[in-house]
């Protein structure tokens, strides 16, 4: 833990440094044919929502370990993961609109895959809700939530192959040419950097929280 408490900094300059550098790589990347400068958000976009379902999946998995162990840390990587979930499904929820009303002339769409992405988010909302406001046991409601809110992740990946809906197919990141295929792993790098820093920082936070609550209980006894 103490090793993973002194990376935390190295990811979060090493993130700083990369999200620093990326506006300048995607500045200079050819423009889209048909979408033009609005396609640049695609650069932020998808990889915010690569890093939600990755935060999604670290709380779904993290809630299935601890209704079957109850184990503790699981218990706290369920809850770290489950509120980057939320924050960086807000930037997928913000950036989706912004380049949805430039491209094809709405805010918001309610085909297959917005729609389940709204609802995966609100999903994760519920989790924290609970957390916060369930009382004792909400822990075990709370990861149920976690497990149903993971198992949407595949869906919202795939609806768009096989629904009709605004969004392009699973194949358009592997289809990206070269010169725009780097800033696009650059970024999405940034963002797993960014990621593993705050999940990191979230368990230790939530770890030291349980301690001090554990604390105050002995000396009560």
């Amino acid at each position: 833990m103490r090793a993973a408490n002194r990376l935390v900094p190295l990811l979060l300059i090493a993130a700083a440094l990369m999200f620093a550098r990326a506006p300048f790589m995607i500045q200079v990347a050819p423009l889209e044919a048909t979408m033009g400068l609005i396609q640049k958000i695609f650069y932020f976009h998808v990889p915010a929502a690569m890093t939600t379902f990755l935060a999604a999946f670290v709380c779904g998995i993290a809630s299935a370990v601890y209704l079957w162990r109850r184990s503790r840390i699981a218990d706290y990587i369920a809850l770290a993961g489950a509120e980057l979930a939320v924050v960086f499904g807000i930037i997928v929820l913000v950036t989706g609109p912004l380049w949805a009303r430039k491209a094809w002339g709405v805010w918001w769409e309610w085909d297959v895959r917005l729609t389940m992405t709204l609802v995966m988010w609100m999903i994760f909302v519920a989790y924290l809700l609970l957390r916060r406001f369930g009382g004792a046991g909400s822990e075990i409601l709370a990861a149920a939530v976690g497990v149903f809110g993971t198992a949407l992740v595949p869906f919202v990946y795939i609806s768009v192959n096989y629904w009709r809906t605004i969004h392009p197919d699973t194949t358009v990141v592997q289809s990206l040419p070269p010169d725009m295929a780097a800033p696009f792993r650059w970024a999405a790098i940034a963002f797993l950097l960014l990621f593993v820093a705050l999940l990191i920082a979230r368990i230790r936070l939530e770890a030291n929280r349980a301690a001090l609550e554990d604390a105050y209980v002995a000396l009560e006894d």
